[in-house]
């Protein structure tokens, strides 16, 4: 009994290229792994295209040109892009018991062969298929599998001049839109046609448990809590089956004692061959550990456990899923129109970003999951929007969003693009078959909603469902009476409430249903085209008054250069040429990109007429790495400025701000804070400063120095402070401003930061802010800028880049398994640190909500444990006794400024040119600066493949060449 994935020995192969029905290959042709020509290993789940490349059989269409050398699915045809799967699978049953062969996905209709068996799969992406094969295995347990798996109905086809998803005939099925191209995004050849999720089977007694419904509703200011269960229940017997069903609600306690809540089981008798609904009665709680996000608190789970016993049978079947008890409610804010959110009744002000899909060729696995969702943790983000063009992500997604806490947004499969808005007008009736789209988008409400980060579901991108569809949305999905707003607490609600239906017997019924994300208090709330800019900024503008007009932009854009190792590693030396910079007769200047970037969707660093090139501020670059290192310098500003300027005016004039886009699923040149290969850029380290729950931020348009407190907590007594270093590394300006104060929930200006109103303010010039405990010196939040009078620039930090600044690095390392931590004390030794005050140390307060930080949780799915299984670990695991201690010098006192962690693999067999870079890396902090006698921690954390020995580099403005620290 239970469930088995079948992810491994899968193989491939083009329909036109076999001859043989699925009926013969299942039974006496089945194909062998050893016809090279034919068949090839697959990649389950993926796409067509992910096994092409696998293989080798095509270039990989995320490198350079290449896309444009493989065959689109709109000139070819569908054919050329229909495939055979194959894989074989062990299952022998014992009396009376049952096996289902699942598909989470297949895109976009299958037919499926099992021992000769066929089932037909009807259409839709999102979907999930269940056959019961139970008659169709063969007596000895050895089975085989073959799936013949076609592509959309309507491909369609990719006009010269590209657009936003292509001559949109894609929207005419019920998939995922991205494929036909977007002005981030290059064309999937074969519109992601494939198995793209996971395949299970799963044995069963008489009876299975199908789609259970948790929900949990809060009185007495959370202490009374219960929980709502409700499941289907299939008996596939001939003959009634009586039934006892349980439900127990247990939590992990230290040592791996498992400590069980409530249990609760009920008798329930099912006719033969027949389905029921049962509910259980409600579960009480007090005061369980509820669960919060990022910044908020801890992300508390629970398990929850069904189980079914057949009378005369025993155990037929288990269920099991981890649940966060937590309440979300949103309402349009009548201070600023914006949409705003609470979380178990504590207002959240959103900082977060879209999110399109984690990789263009659907390679998806637990692992790049957990790295891309930690990273948004890392980041400080609190939500992720599932924009409509791309996926309803699956389970594994929304799994570590529950750890880390990422609340999400996850829309449906419309946008305005190509659902009636866009050029030329696209399908105004959206999908062809409505009755599909529904029936899909009810099946992801039923394999999502048990997730305590689904935060609400929306229509579609810019643009709303059919009416029709709409109108099916709103009513599914419409609220219980828990989760109406009330405007006090009575027993009089309570009765009233109690005596409705239960709440896990809705679709869902605890998530607001908003009709489209430029509706209902996001961007206009009217459906206008009111989100973005989506281009390069002026860095004070974002906290000007005029910037924005309304309460929540559900998206706004930015520049995104990545690194140039990863240009290296993802383009031809053609494709490393930095762009032309050509002066216009109004003075500013047009960036020309070489025909590669643009079609990797570079964004210039210049908006003519409006934003000067903010890379030509530095200095002309002379060559790719050098235009890469100002571009990080850029990243951080605008995406730092960007989110304090949104933060500066929390709840005044917004309740929250998502950022297009946060990451890229391909070699995209825009709008990412790390890469395809997860390789940070500057910008995610800009955000991960400004996001921080409690923050000391420079209002770059005041010139005030603000601290803003997004915890429940008031702040008091409190102190600040401000010094100025100019590039001979002297400190002109020093503050310390002492007794402060912040309410919870507020941003304050605290003074003005009047430096460059003194006599003689240098033109360039470094400010460090210090947000601290006075009674320990103890640092709540650190603030690095580098600034210039106005109506200058950057370009004195060119020649400040041959000044010689001396640093210490001692660093320690530890090993588990294949897991590497590395701790690195980084000193700026350039002069000696005031003795008086150990702020100079950067001692950083922990975490106040306790949560899960960036340096924990690397290598498992769940919260660490401790017990049995860290003994284990710490068993075998291994420290270096000794510290290493290696230095540069140098005779110059400043700014050790930008200075940057990487990971290289020191492997004795690399080729000339290759990508030594170990990815992804997890750094508390990277892209930072010291001033004189300062010192900074920095923990770095990795896996190292076998044989590899890792070598750790920093890099900053100051040196030539990268320093091995360990």
């Amino acid at each position: 009994m239970g469930k088995t994935v079948l992810e491994d020995s899968w193989l491939a192969a083009r329909s036109t290229d076999v001859h043989f029905t699925g009926v013969q290959l299942t039974t006496t042709n089945p194909p062998s792994s050893d016809d090279h020509v034919l068949w090839m290993p697959a990649v389950v789940p993926g796409t067509v295209l992910a096994t092409l490349v696998k293989n080798k059989r095509i270039p990989d269409p995320f490198y350079g040109l290449n896309n444009e050398a493989i065959m689109d699915i709109g000139d070819s045809g569908r054919e050329y892009y229909t495939f055979w799967f194959f894989t074989t699978f062990d299952c022998k049953l014992s009396t009376d018991q049952h096996v289902d062969l699942n598909f989470r996905g297949i895109n976009y209709s299958a037919e499926v062969y099992v021992n000769g068996h066929e089932t037909v799969l009807p259409k839709g992406m999102f979907r999930r298929h269940s056959v019961d094969v139970t008659g169709f295995l063969n007596p000895d347990g050895q089975n085989m599998l073959a799936v013949l798996v076609h592509p959309p109905e309507h491909p369609g086809t990719i006009p010269p001049q590209g657009g936003q998803g292509g001559d949109h005939e894609i929207g005419k099925d019920v998939a995922t839109q991205y494929v036909q191209g977007w002005d981030w995004m290059a064309p999937i050849r074969d519109r992601n046609t494939g198995i793209w999720d996971e395949v299970s089977i799963t044995v069963a007694g008489p009876v299975k448990i199908v789609d259970p419904h948790l929900v949990s509703s809060f009185f007495d200011g959370y202490k009374r809590v219960y929980l709502h269960a409700t499941t289907d229940l299939v008996n596939r017997s001939g003959k009634a089956a009586d039934c006892s069903l349980s439900i127990q609600v247990s939590t992990e306690l230290e040592g791996n004692t498992v400590l069980v809540e409530n249990l609760q089981t009920k008798q329930v008798s099912i006719p033969a061959e027949s389905h029921v609904q049962f509910t259980f009665p409600e579960l009480f709680l007090y005061k369980p550990n509820l669960w919060w996000p990022n910044g908020m608190g801890k992300q508390s789970l629970y398990n929850v456990e069904i189980t079914v016993n057949v009378d005369g049978y025993g155990e037929s079947d288990a269920w099991s899923n981890h649940f966060g008890f937590r309440k979300i409610y949103s309402e349009i804010d009548s201070a600023t129109g914006g949409r705003l959110f609470k979380v178990n009744g504590e207002p959240i002000f959103i900082r977060g970003g879209n999110w399109i899909l984690s990789d263009g060729l659907l390679r998806l696995s637990k692992t790049r999951y957990q790295t891309d969702i930690k990273f948004h943790a890392d980041m400080n983000f609190n939500m992720l929007r599932c924009w409509g063009g791309g996926l309803a992500e699956r389970p594994d997604f929304y799994h570590y969003c529950d750890i880390y806490g990422l609340l999400v947004w996850q829309e449906f499969w419309i946008t305005g693009d190509v659902d009636g808005r866009g050029d030329p007008i696209s399908n105004p009736n959206g999908p062809l078959d409505h009755e599909l789209f529904l029936y899909c988008a009810r099946d992801t409400v039923k394999l999502l909603r048990n997730h305590p980060s689904l935060a609400l579901w929306v229509g579609g991108n810019e643009q709303t469902p059919p009416d029709d569809i709409n109108e099916a949305l709103t009513n599914d999905l419409k609220l219980h009476p828990f989760f109406l707003k009330v405007n006090k607490s009575t027993e009089k609600e309570e009765t009233t409430a109690l005596t409705s239906m239960d709440p896990s017997q809705y679709l869902d019924g605890t998530r607001v249903y908003i009709k489209g994300s430029l509706w209902e208090g996001f961007a206009d709330s009217q459906g206008g085209w009111s989100d973005g800019p989506y281009e390069i900024q002026k860095p004070e503008d974002f906290f000007k008054d005029d910037y924005y007009a309304y309460g929540f932009n559900p998206e706004v854009g930015n520049v995104g250069m990545p690194v140039a190792a990863t240009i290296r590693a993802t383009m031809p030396p053609e494709g490393w040429e930095i762009p032309l910079f050509n002066k216009l007769p109004s003075g500013y200047v047009q960036e020309v990109a070489n025909p590669i970037w643009v079609y990797h969707k570079y964004i210039p660093y210049s908006k003519p007429d409006k934003v000067h090139d903010q890379i030509l501020s530095y200095g002309k670059p002379k060559d790719l790495d050098d235009f890469c290192l100002k571009a990080q310098l850029v990243n951080y500003v605008q995406y730092r400025a960007l989110l304090e300027g949104w933060t500066s005016r929390m709840w005044t004039k917004y309740t929250g701000v998502l950022i297009w886009k946060t990451q890229n699923p391909w070699t995209g040149l825009r709008g990412q804070f790390y890469d395809h290969l997860h390789d940070q850029t500057a910008g995610f380290y800009g955000c991960r400063h400004a996001a921080e729950p409690i923050h000391v931020q420079l209002n770059l348009s005041t010139y005030f120095i603000e601290v803003v407190n997004t915890t429940s907590s008031d702040l008091a007594d409190m102190a600040i402070e401000a010094s100025v270093w100019d590039l001979e590394g002297a400190c002109p300006y020093y503050k310390v401003t002492e007794n402060l104060s912040v309410p919870s929930k507020k941003t304050v200006p605290m003074f003005e930061m009047k430096y460059p109103k003194s006599a003689n303010p240098k033109p360039v010039y470094f400010l460090l802010l210090k947000l601290y405990n006075p009674s320990d010196f103890r640092i709540i939040s650190r603030n690095f800028y580098w600034l210039h009078l106005p109506d200058r620039d950057y370009q004195l930090l060119k020649p400040y880049r041959k000044k010689k600044i001396p640093l210490k690095m001692t660093s320690d390392i530890s090993i588990s398994g294949s897991t590497y931590t590395v701790h690195v004390n980084v000193k700026n030794t350039s002069k000696k640190a005031d003795k008086n005050s150990s702020l100079y140390k950067n001692n950083f307060i922990e975490r106040y909500d306790d949560g899960v930080d960036f340096d924990s949780d690397l290598t498992s799915s769940t919260k660490p444990e401790a017990g049995l299984l860290q003994k284990f670990y710490k068993r075998f695991s291994r420290v270096e006794n000794a510290s290493r201690v290696s230095e540069i010098n140098g005779a110059e006192v400043g700014v050790a400024f930008f200075l940057s962690f990487s990971v290289h693999s020191t492997k004795q067999d690399h080729q000339t040119g290759e990508d030594t870079r170990i990815l992804p890396v997890h750094y508390s902090d990277n892209y930072f600066s010291l001033v004189p006698g300062e010192e900074m921690a920095v923990m770095i954390s990795f896996e190292v493949p076998k044989g590899v020995t890792p070598r750790v580099s920093l890099h900053g403005w100051n040196f030539d060449s990268a320093h091995t620290v360990h």
